[in-house]
């Protein structure tokens, strides 16, 4: 059975710092591209980041880059995303991600939530202002 927790979310101050993590399990986490989303209350999911199986390339929404960094440690099945410079618009809550890359190029890194198999169950990011 396949689990995808996250962890680290909660309230800061905006300009402040939150690292989010992922811990899948019951999947070859290597086999897979991995994905921030995120949904802010009356609007669409949107895809914040994805991180291909090697970590090799990423990418992020223009409202993110240069603020939030994605990683991965495929030893420790984990995902991460260090959110910095935070702003009250961040707020919302996020979602982990994972989608089979196996049979992809090593580059796979979808934006697109359809592409994505498996999700977590949310962590609430609140930036006050």
């Amino acid at each position: 059975q396949v689990q995808v927790v996250e962890s680290g979310g909660g309230l800061v101050q905006a300009g402040g710092f939150l690292r989010l993590s992922c811990t899948a399990s019951g999947l070859t986490f290597d086999d897979y591209a991995m994905g921030w989303f995120r949904q802010a209350p009356g609007k669409e999911r949107e895809g914040v980041s994805c991180i291909s199986r090697s970590g090799g390339t990423t990418l992020y929404d223009e409202l993110v880059l240069g603020r939030f960094t994605i990683s991965r440690d495929n030893a420790k099945n984990t995902l991460y995303l260090q959110m910095n410079s935070l702003k009250p618009e961040d707020t919302a809550m996020y979602y982990c991600a994972a989608a089979l890359a196996q049979y992809y190029s090593h580059h796979y890194c979808p934006l697109a939530d359809d592409q994505y198999e498996y999700w977590g169950q949310g962590i609430l990011v609140t930036v006050s202002s």
